[in-house]
């Protein structure tokens, strides 16, 4: 299984740094452009890079499931048709989810200055949709363990309710801690892998299929993730726009429901729960990027409504600092995981 997830991985690396270029090109000729918000004179940049990734994931998907059924040296444990079931469900949701993040995309200012997007209760609405190929299957483990009560089996509402409201939770939720070059794969990167180490030293036991499904979907999605970075790192190529941030919501959300690790999921969404509640304050119409002021970032706002602005209020940092904070604080959160 090893040399065929490597193998996987390098696959989607390499889809990813052939295609960004070519997508870069595409998306400028069409006129997928908007200004780069944090920067001097606000230079238009392509967005959309969402779509790159998704390429690259898909590739790589397709690459470790046909090597693993035309060469199955070794890899039976891959093979079961349970495995096969979620990386497919979990396949056609993030495709589902992405598309919608595209379609918010689209829909670009006539001055160029952001993507106006979906409507607030669009969004939500779109997304349900995404959730529906994990429901089917009936992915992840219905088991919970309840203070007091033990392991209790809640049967059809996993499916029927939870996993709706994981999937639409975790894809508008990463949506909202964005607007920073490298800010979105930065932290992407980290929880992707983070989660896929995590199932990958927990395979043993009743849930060897629902690990070994989540160990492949972190592994290859990193690995797109890693090669979007050096078109999307300060100063960004490409921006991810929502295809990615609601792209990897699905991934979470996928990766959480499939591999049964919902708790550790939950530990490495903190810092997009704190912006979800700071969102709030500002009813979803603050803005977290900021303006460009002598080589730092300056907030819009005197008042703290997004996590960056606790830096962009001060007009002290630069746009890769409060990046890097960002990053860091993932890997917190990620090194929790093993010791809560």
């Amino acid at each position: 299984m090893r040399f065929v997830l490597i193998t996987s991985m390098l696959v989607s690396f390499f889809t990813v740094i052939y295609i960004t270029p070519w997508l870069i090109r595409y998306l400028i000729r069409i006129g997928l452009i908007v200004k780069d918000q944090n920067k001097d004179g606000k230079p238009l940049v392509p967005i959309s890079g969402g779509m790159a990734v998704l390429s690259g994931f898909f590739t790589g998907l397709m690459c470790f499931i046909f090597l693993t059924t035309f060469f199955p040296d070794g890899n039976k444990l891959v093979l079961d048709n349970k495995v096969l079931m979620f990386l497919l469900s979990s396949t056609i949701s993030i495709i589902m989810i992405t598309f919608v993040g595209f379609i918010d995309d689209l829909i670009i200012r006539r001055d160029n200055e952001s993507s106006s997007g979906l409507k607030q209760w669009q969004k939500p609405l779109l997304t349900l949709a995404a959730a529906i190929p994990l429901m089917v299957v009936n992915s992840g483990v219905s088991t919970l363990s309840v203070p007091v009560f033990g392991r209790v089996d809640i049967g059809l509402i996993y499916p029927l309710i939870f996993i709706p409201i994981g999937v639409v939770g975790a894809a508008n939720m990463v949506n909202m801690l964005a607007g920073f070059n490298g800010l979105e794969t930065g932290m992407g990167i980290i929880y992707t892998g983070m989660l896929g180490v995590y199932a990958y030293f927990n395979m043993e036991g009743l849930f060897l299929a629902e690990r070994t499904s989540a160990v492949i979907i972190s592994a290859v999605v990193f690995s797109s993730l890693i090669a979007f970075y050096i078109f999307n790192r300060y100063p960004a190529r490409i921006l991810p726009g929502d295809s990615l941030t609601y792209l990897l919501g699905g991934i979470l959300a996928s990766i959480a429901i499939v591999g049964n690790l919902e708790k550790a999921a939950l530990i490495l969404s903190i810092p997009f729960l704190i912006e979800l509640i700071l969102k709030m304050r500002g009813r979803f119409k603050k803005q977290s990027y900021g303006y460009y002021l002598n080589g730092k970032v300056k907030s819009h706002y005197d008042k703290i409504y997004s996590l960056p602005h606790i830096f962009t209020k001060t007009g002290r940092f630069t746009e890769k600092q409060i990046v890097y904070f960002f990053v860091v604080l993932e890997l917190i959160f990620g090194g929790l995981i093993w010791i809560v």
